[in-house]
């Protein structure tokens, strides 16, 4: 793979990047170095991830990826794995549309070693493809070994490259909580996926929200404070299942429901019609609000 770099001087170097306290000098890349340029927004968590963080992730990555913005993170196992993974799979879904239909931004990953290593070793797939389809990017030459005090160091890369920060599941200890740290210090927003309170899983991504981060509830709303476009409805029904596409079909017909309304229409209980509305509105296909439940816009 061709390995090219990139100075502070030179006009190709990230712009938002440039803003930051110690911006890297020079960068070493693999990949299409104009993403960085784009809307960037950065993806983390923990290694060590729930079924539920992992499908955050991937969700918000493929969301991002459909609006135009590219989805940043550090290629490690558990949620950034996830978030790339969500970004790439736009980009294979847009393959084929008209360019002027496509608004698909991509995946940069930032890596703790040299663009030539992959790190972890069973990532060499997910390696591969980003760098066909997206970008590979660290400040450490070629032939540098990962070690452990270079990952911290290189979030403030990952933090930097992007206007927004969205942890997605942290525990208490997580360099994930790093990179929002380092965002913050940047004057970077810093967003929360919550979790469950009695998880240890979600115990530093729920702190973060108590300590001021946005939380991040409804992927909508990130689109909406980045003035995106966010993803059309009708696109995203294409993959609802039965009980989704029932509950969504009951709101169109009748503009807003409440919970109890849906439990009646469907016969279904009230746990079950809430559980599937909570996913429909992480999907962002519906809206709530002052108990009522709407259609997304």
């Amino acid at each position: 793979m061709d390995i090219k770099k990139s100075s502070l001087k030179d006009p190709d170097y990230p712009a938002l990047l440039k803003e930051i306290n110690d911006p890297p000098d020079p960068l070493y890349y693999i990949g299409d170095l104009t993403l960085a340029q784009k809307r960037c927004v950065a993806v983390v968590g923990s290694r060590k991830a729930t079924e539920y963080g992992c499908w955050a992730a991937k969700r918000l990555g493929n969301c991002l990826a459909e609006s135009g913005a590219v989805v940043v993170s550090g290629m490690a196992k558990g949620i950034d794995t996830c978030a790339h993974l969500g970004a790439l799979e736009s980009c294979c879904e847009s393959a084929g549309v008209p360019a002027g239909e496509k608004r698909q931004g991509g995946t940069i990953a930032v890596l703790g070693c040299g663009v030539d290593i992959c790190y972890p070793r069973s990532n060499l797939r997910l390696r591969d493809q980003i760098a066909e389809h997206g970008l590979l990017l660290s400040e450490y030459p070629q032939g540098t070994e990962p070690a452990k005090y270079r990952f911290p160091q290189r979030n403030r890369i990952i933090s930097g490259l992007s206007e927004a920060t969205v942890v997605v599941q942290a525990k208490e200890r997580s360099g994930a909580l790093i990179t929002a740290e380092l965002a913050a210090d940047q004057g970077r927003t810093v967003y929360a996926i919550p979790g469950n309170i009695n998880s240890a899983y979600n115990l530093g991504s729920n702190k973060l929200l108590r300590d001021g981060a946005a939380p991040l509830a409804v992927l909508e709303d990130l689109l909406d404070d980045m003035g995106l476009s966010g993803i059309r409805v009708p696109k995203l029904q294409k993959n609802l299942g039965k009980d989704e596409i029932e509950i969504v079909s009951l709101l169109k017909k009748n503009g807003e429901m409440t919970p109890d309304q849906l439990c009646c229409a469907t016969g279904k209980p009230v746990c079950l019609i809430n559980g599937i509305v909570t996913i429909l509105e992480m999907k962002g296909v519906i809206y709530t609000s002052l108990g009522k439940i709407f259609i997304a816009k």
